[in-house]
Order: structure tokens, then sequence, then C-alpha cells
């Protein structure tokens, strides 16, 4: 069993996790990066939860849980399944539906209590804590809803079963379905039983319609969607931004050294990742929505220089505080929000905004986007990228105490001035075509030079280095270099002494600012199974990307990082970058449709 046993709920304007034993163990409403309201997850006794449960059975009863999703959505459902034939289930979600031309999406998490079978005797505990679990809110009733308020927020829960047996978390029988609706600034209106029903099977049909127009492999069908399905999630759609992931410092592993990070913000480059995973699938009006949130950050920006990661809304400064009355996951602190990230340079951040909008140039299906405004924006990336290819940076892996040049933010500095070239090209700018060509072969024969460490007899982290980092594995993915090439598949087999331990591979196994890392990073094994696969070692692909997917957790969802020996998972929950690279390898190593029958 996994120890990151919970399941994501959300709409796109906010999120939830659900432990296996269905209790709300974290929400942050009324939208991703806003104080917590249920943060259990990182302080079992003063983060809030809310659960549904069995009673205590005087005749010893026992329970079982299972918990799936809904086929194809977003709508989680736990079942408890009692000893002496008793049942109940509880269907939780979000709600997402179009009503009235407009795409609903309140801050809400609704409950549906269902009778499965017999005479069940069930508690409600809802306990919600403010301002990350620090504030205990004032609670007062009517007879259909709970209020929880202070001075600054207030929230409520809507249900038709007792709220005095809710709020006194008295026992009672259920026997028939009992809906709960936890709303965040304005309390629920109307007749529930209807309105949540109808919400449920909206609900479920958008999600299922999504699902519907993704293009997934032959084989890996269910892991494919699923992860489809959460990386949706992860989207603000108010403005298009992206969030790395759904929490907060949950520890990268259990050593206690520190690595708790704030990932509720928008990373550039994680960004990225995404909307080409979503476009590769169908998805493209993701990649529109946040070509659109980088044009008016690009806007707001007048030194034309980009910060590695800010907030849902564009904010910039996103201050780093530790929260000290919070135990941590587990007890692994710090407790942290904010990220200084945002004060670092990452150069790699403008190739990766170029490859954003480059399919604006040539996909015919990508309407709603301003080419002159594409372009120029190209052109200022550019323009940075080929400043930024001198400079020394912190690199993808955000080194708080160095800078370096770093191998892959090289590359990604050619590919931006690469992308420019063939944009150029093919809109006929033939004088950005002889600006920018000799400018990145040059980059080209630097990057050769100087990455290539020809005592080790691999590509380095870092100009001048010897230590090997899995983002080298990318070399072929951005066209740098071939397979086949000679000196690659002699980093793959550095790589895997160095890198690959027990089932997974790490990022780097040099010390950095907290010492030297003890859990593998998830999506460097779908790196290296990408890489196995593009030199002929397919069998080895298959069997690296078959031993990750059986340490996602019982829903199919993965974690930032995972201890090499036990597969355990750890770190920020559910991490987009590793469903990014389970997506991206699983349609890379299927069968095709062509070839499966």
């Amino acid at each position: 069993m996994s120890q990151l046993d919970y399941g994501i709920i959300g709409n796109c304007q906010a999120s939830a996790l659900i432990s296996r034993t269905g209790t709300v163990s974290w929400c942050c409403l009324p939208r991703f990066d806003a104080p917590s309201m249920f943060a259990s997850i990182l302080d079992e006794d003063n983060g809030g939860f809310w659960s549904i449960e069995p009673a205590a059975s005087p005749t010893g009863q026992t329970w079982e849980t299972r918990q799936h999703y809904l086929v194809n959505t977003n709508v989680l459902a736990t079942c408890y399944t009692g000893s002496q034939g008793d049942s109940f289930e509880i269907i939780d979600f979000m709600p997402r539906f179009e009503q009235q031309d407009r795409m609903q999406k309140p801050p809400q998490i609704i409950r549906v209590l269902r009778l499965l079978s017999g005479m069940p005797r069930v508690v409600v505990r809802c306990r919600p804590r403010f301002d990350y679990g620090k504030t205990a809110p004032r609670v007062s009733q009517s007879s259909s809803e709970i209020v929880f308020q202070t001075d600054a927020d207030q929230a409520f829960l809507t249900s038709d079963a007792s709220i005095s047996y809710i709020l006194s978390e008295t026992p009672f029988e259920l026997k028939e379905d009992k809906h709960f609706v936890f709303s965040y600034g304005q309390p629920f209106q109307g007749p529930i039983k209807f309105i949540v029903e109808e919400q449920l099977e909206r609900t479920i049909s958008f999600w299922r319609i999504w699902a519907k127009h993704c293009n997934i492999p032959f084989e890996f069908q269910n892991e494919v969607i699923r992860s489809a399905l959460a990386l949706k999630l992860h989207i603000f759609e108010d403005t298009g931004a992206i969030i790395a992931a759904t929490t907060t410092s949950l520890p990268e592993g259990p050593d206690g050294n520190g690595r708790c990070w704030d990932y509720r913000y928008c990373w550039l480059r994680d960004a990225y990742f995404v909307v080409t995973a979503l476009n590769r699938m169908g998805q493209f009006e993701e990649m529109e929505q946040f070509i659109r949130y980088l044009q008016n950050i690009g806007a707001s920006e007048p030194s034309k220089i980009l910060q590695p990661v800010y907030g849902i809304d564009g904010q910039k400064e996103l201050v780093e505080d530790e929260l000290t009355w919070l135990k941590g996951f587990r007890g692994f602190g710090p407790v942290r929000v904010g990220n200084a990230a945002y004060r670092m340079e990452q150069h790699d951040v403008y190739g990766e905004m170029v490859l954003a909008i480059t399919p604006t140039f040539f996909d015919r299906r990508i309407d709603r986007t301003d080419q002159e405004q594409a372009l120029r924006n190209v052109q200022q990336l550019i323009e940075q990228a080929i400043i930024s290819f001198e400079q020394p940076d912190a690199g993808l892996w955000e080194f708080r105490g160095t800078k370096k040049h770093s191998v892959f933010s090289k590359l990604m500095n050619w590919a931006a001035v690469d992308r420019g070239v063939r944009i150029a090209r093919h809109i006929g700018r033939h004088d950005l075509v002889a600006e920018w060509n000799p400018i990145c072969e040059r980059m080209r024969q630097n990057i050769e030079q100087n990455g290539w460490n020809d005592i080790v007899g691999y590509y380095a982290q870092s100009y001048g280095g010897d230590s090997p980092d899995a983002s080298n594995l990318l070399l072929p993915a951005y066209n740098f270099i071939s397979h086949r090439d000679v000196r690659f598949q002699k980093t793959i087999d550095a790589y895997e002494r160095m890198l690959r331990f027990g089932q997974g591979v790490y990022r780097y196994r040099t010390p950095d600012d907290f010492g030297v890392p003890t859990t593998t990073f998830t999506v460097c094994a779908f790196w290296m199974a990408d890489a196995l696969w593009g030199v002929g070692r397919k069998t080895e692909a298959r069997e690296l990307f078959a031993s990750v997917l059986n340490k996602s957790n019982h829903l199919g969802l993965l974690s930032e990082d995972m201890d090499p020996e036990t597969g355990e998972l750890w770190g920020n929950f559910p991490q987009t970058y590793s469903h990014v690279g389970l997506i991206n390898t699983a349609m890379r190593i299927s069968k095709s449709w062509d070839d499966a029958f």
C-alpha cells in the first residue's frame, strides 16, 4: 500500500484530496493557492478534515473499503462494506458543467452518501480549520446548514441529513441517500437532492465527453486516460495557468532534510510539458489558454526576463514562509507556502515557451491566437534565450546555492532559436532565418564541445563537470541529437549505472543544497524508458515503464518522487510532471492501432 493513498477531485478552479477511507484531507478554497480549509494530510490534529465513516458497532461489525473513479471521470467513489451485510458508498466531486453558455465551477465539495444494503449507522465529522489550520472558525447552524466563520472567511455545509447530528457528530442510521454541499463564500441554494443529483450527472457527462475526445494509445488506455484527467484538474481555467501539483510540503523523502515545497503555482516549464502532452492527445484548448496566460505575463514584464514560476493569476512575488504550527506530513516538515524559486534564474524557460507557442504557426485548429502577437513573443523569447546562453543559472532542478552553465538550459536556449528558425521559414520571414540560423549553429557547436565530457564518456550536468543528469536523456526529444548517436548511447549506459537504482531513476547523485537525494524522481524513469526505446532496447523500456506503473497508488496516481527500494511514493501529489511522463512514454511504446489487430 502506498502512503499516498488519496484520490483527487476538482473542477479547474480548486481541488481536494480524499483519503482511501473517504476523508477530505486537503482542500484550498476558493482556488488552488488559497489557504487550506482541510489539511489533515499535513497535521491530523490541527489541519482540519471532513470524514464520513461507519459508526462504532456494538455487534463488532468490521468494515472494508474500496475506492475507484467512475469510469473516465474525476468523480470518486468510496465504498464501505460491513462484515454483517451493511454497505454504503460516498460519491465525491466538485461540480463542473456548462450552463447558460458558461462553464460552472463553483468552489464547492459535494458528497453523496448512498445506501447500498442493510441498515448501516454512519457518523459525519466536518471540522474545517481556516488559514492553513491556524484558525478554528466560529460555528453556528440553521435548519439546513452549518456556518463556519472567521473575521475574514466563511463557509457553509448544507445537507438533507440531520444538521443537529452532523454538528454534534452523533451517529445516525442511513435509511436513504443523503447529500452534502460544502461551499465557500455563500451558501448552497435550492432543493439539495434534486440539484446535487443533476449536477452529479452533468459533471459525469462533462468528464466523459472530455475523455472521449482524447487520442489514446492502443495499450495502457486506463493509465493514460487517468493521467490526462489528472492533468486537466491542475489547470486554473480562469487564467490558463497550470499548477505543478495540488499540494504543498509533502516531503520528497523520509530523511527529514527539509525538501518540502509549495507546488500550487505555475512553473512555466511544467506547464509547457502539460499542454504539450494534452495537445498530443488532441486537447489543444488548454494550449490556447496557456498561451494567453503567457502573453499576459509577457506584457507585464517590461524587462522581458521571465521568472521560472508565477502565481496562477500572474503574481510575481511568491514569498516563501514556514507554517510552524503544522507538524507536516507524517511529522516531516517544514510546511511551506510560497516558493522562493520565483527569484531564481532558470534559463531553460525561454526554450519551453517558444516550444509552447510553436504549434500556433503550424496547427490550423488553433484559431484563437493572434499570430502577429505570437511572433512578437517568439522574437522576445529568442532574444532572451540568446542572451541567457552565455550565462550560468540555477538549472531546472532549482539549485539554491549555486549557478552553473547547465547543459539542459543550454539545450533549451538552442531549442528556442532552432524553433524560431523553423517558424520563420514556415511564414516566409527569410530575414529572421538569416539572422537566427548562424546563431543556432554556434549554440549547437558550443553544447557539443562543452556539454560532452570525453573523459567520463557522457553528457554532463554542466559545462566542465562530470556529474550525470537525467535531463540529458531528453536530448533526442528536442531533435538535438539522434538516438543512434554513439555519444547518446554511451550516455544511457553510464546513466543506467549511475542514476538507475532499484525501481527508479535519480535526477542526479551529487550533493545539492540539502545533501544527496535519497528518493528517485518519477518522471526520470519515464525519460529513461523512452530513451531505451529510442536506442532499440525495447524490452527493457517496457519493463521499466511497467515497474513505475506498478508503483502508482490504488487509483493510478503518481507523486513526484519514489523510494527506489520500497516503491513508496513521496513528494507533492499528484504531480503533473510524472503524469506527463507516463502519457508520453505510453504513446511511444504502445502498439499502434494499425498493428493491434
